[in-house]
């Protein structure tokens, strides 16, 4: 299986109760987890549905960098809302 590349882009994220200057963090984290997320295990199957919106449970928030991390991970395991 040859290596495939995968980009991850967010137009947008909107999080409210963090200071503005860990939005960066944050962002750059939850990209680069779901990046790896994605290269290491593939395209979720709830994701082929084309959902809209995913349930992605409770997030317990941390620090920028963490937090990043943990929405990543939510995201990649979440079901769509129907």
């Amino acid at each position: 299986m040859s290596p495939r590349e995968i980009d991850v882009y967010i137009e947008e994220l909107v999080l409210h109760g963090f200071a503005p200057g860990g939005r960066w963090q944050i962002g750059d984290a939850l990209e680069n987890e779901l990046r790896g997320l994605l290269a290491e295990k593939g395209l979720p199957a709830a994701w082929r549905t084309n959902p809209e919106r995913l349930n992605t449970g409770a997030i317990r928030l941390t620090s920028p960098g963490e937090t990043g991390k943990r929405i990543a991970d939510a995201i990649y395991r979440g079901g769509p809302i129907s």
